[in-house]
């Protein structure tokens, strides 16, 4: 019997899984697909820079539409003014004003760029977007990113890529328990584990993608993902117990045979 888990809800549309995938990197389309499925994944993330739209041939889009909710991303985005223009891009291509903000400040590290991504932010809000952005695992930015309206906060657990797992998970805890908006971890998962640790931390969700499209068999790791999240949700719902410094029996010593 399977323990149902609370949905997860952001500007009032409801999802079942708590896993976005990224559509990048993978070995061919194909393993991109098959590996979407066993993720379980209802939110696909693309970026809109490194998408034909001249529509030659079947693009993205067309092999993604009507079985995903499609959230577009700004990544390759360097200011805030480049991020707003390629988020009206997708309204206008996908008939979709939700957008993953990114607003990349450095190249090596790909750090976001707080003061370009609050301003983009701001702009986007105002515009009628729901915007979930990309951001450092900084309790402060993410609370002015709450307070600007953004509908969900994505601190990054390491630098994208990297697969360095959740780095900081005591900040990611003050974000958590500081913001009232979904907070869904966005890169440096690496593998199934990490994933787990996000969601047991009290995490609404977890977004990635090298670590399936660059995985060995990216199906398989698309499925372990899949169950790590909704291992880490049923664990952080149910309630991890106390950590104690020192033993205590699990078995009860009333009652015990007398020796």
């Amino acid at each position: 019997m399977q323990t149902p888990t609370v949905p997860l809800t952001i500007a009032g549309k409801t999802f079942r899984s708590r896993l976005f995938l990224g559509t990048a990197r993978y070995p061919n389309q194909q393993v991109m697909l098959d590996a979407l499925e066993a993720s379980g994944a209802e939110v696909v993330t693309v970026a809109m820079r490194r998408v034909s739209l001249d529509g030659q041939a079947e693009n993205l889009f067309d092999l993604l539409r009507g079985r995903y909710h499609i959230l577009p991303n700004t990544a390759g985005c360097y200011t805030a003014r480049d991020a707003v223009l390629t988020a009206q891009l997708a309204r206008e291509a996908l008939g979709t004003n939700w957008i993953k903000l990114e607003v990349i400040g450095d190249d090596e590290t790909l750090f976001p760029d707080v003061e370009q991504l609050l301003q983009a932010a701001q702009e986007l809000v105002d515009d009628g977007f729901v915007v979930l952005p990309y951001c450092n695992d900084d309790p402060v930015t993410c609370k002015k990113l709450e307070a600007i309206g953004c509908a969900a906060v994505m601190p990054l657990g390491a630098p994208i890529g990297s697969g360095m797992g959740i780095r900081n998970p005591y900040n990611i805890q003050i974000i958590r328990e500081q913001c009232q908006v979904p907070v869904i971890v966005d890169a440096g998962v690496g593998t199934a584990s990490d994933a787990a640790i996000a969601m047991e931390l009290g995490c609404d969700g977890v977004l990635l993608n090298s670590a399936v499209a660059q995985a060995r068999d990216p199906v398989k790791m698309a499925r372990a993902m899949r169950l790590a999240i909704e291992a880490g949700r049923l664990a952080y719902e149910a309630g991890r117990m106390p950590r104690r410094l020192y033993a205590s029996a699990s078995s009860p010593l009333e009652g015990r045979i007398q020796l």
